[in-house]
């Protein structure tokens, strides 16, 4: 079965950037929308940014839209370029991978990574 691995958070200054991967193992990302998900302290899981690989199509929430970057980079990996970051950004990050017409409904997604810390701060 396809397994997610999440790589890349750390700590940044308000303004910074960061890059994070999910990495798939065990399968193929082909035939999946893969979503990052981002869950801040005390909130609930909201999905931020998805793409569809077949078609390459990428989605973006209004609060992310122009700051954030979701691409596939290589066969088994999905980026997502995060700059301009601010310390609302701050949450645990985490890839997901669903079915087509999955949106941000995080019920909806099956396989998920074990999140990667993102804290931005001065």
């Amino acid at each position: 079965q396809l397994q997610l691995v999440e790589s890349g958070g750390g700590l940044v200054q308000p303004g910074g950037s960061l890059r994070l991967s999910c990495t798939a193992t065990r399968g193929t990302l082909d035939d999946y929308v893969i979503t990052w998900f981002r869950q801040a302290p005390g909130k609930e899981r909201e999905g931020i940014s998805l793409i569809i690989i077949r078609e390459v199509g990428t989605y973006y929430r209004d609060s992310v839209r122009g700051r954030f970057t979701i691409s596939r980079d290589g066969e088994d990996t999905v980026a997502l370029q995060m700059d301009s970051l601010t310390p609302e950004d701050t949450g645990v990050y985490y890839c997901a991978a669903g079915q087509w017409g999955s949106g941000w409904n995080a019920n909806q997604y099956g396989l998920w990574g074990q999140g990667t810390q993102v804290t931005v701060s001065t």
